[in-house]
């Protein structure tokens, strides 16, 4: 069974620096999607970064483009988002979430790429940009 544990969430001023991790723990035979969620109470999920397990190009939300990076680092089987100049609009519950039976064209559509079908997810973890 795949489980996906998120961490590296907290607080920073606005300008700063975090690196979320997400360990990705079971067997999984073939190359899947992971993908960077987050959610602020009141609105819908939103993706913002996806990475395909067999290397290639990321996806980023518009959002976010130019200051996060999400990598892969396949020999620890952590997911990575690395967020850089951090602003209050940032602060939200980050998830990461994995589809095993997509295709790569299907995880490097984005947002097109329905959130349900993601089958596995992350418990979340706390960001807090303070201006």
């Amino acid at each position: 069974q795949v489980q996906l544990t998120e961490s590296g969430g907290g607080s920073v001023q606005a300008g700063g620096s975090l690196r979320l991790s997400c360990l990705v723990s079971g067997y999984v035979a073939n190359n899947y999607c992971l993908a960077w969620f987050r959610h602020v109470s009141g609105k819908s999920r939103e993706v913002v970064a996806s990475i395909w397990s067999g290397g290639g190009d990321t996806w980023y939300s518009d959002s976010v483009k130019h200051r996060f990076i999400c990598s892969r680092d396949s020999a620890k089987n952590t997911l990575y988002l690395q967020m850089n100049s951090l602003k209050p609009e940032d602060t939200a519950v980050y998830y990461c979430a994995a589809d095993l039976y997509s295709t790569a064209s299907d995880c490097y559509s984005g947002s097109w790429w329905p959130e349900y079908k993601y089958n596995h997810w992350g418990q979340g973890t706390q960001v807090t940009v303070s201006s």
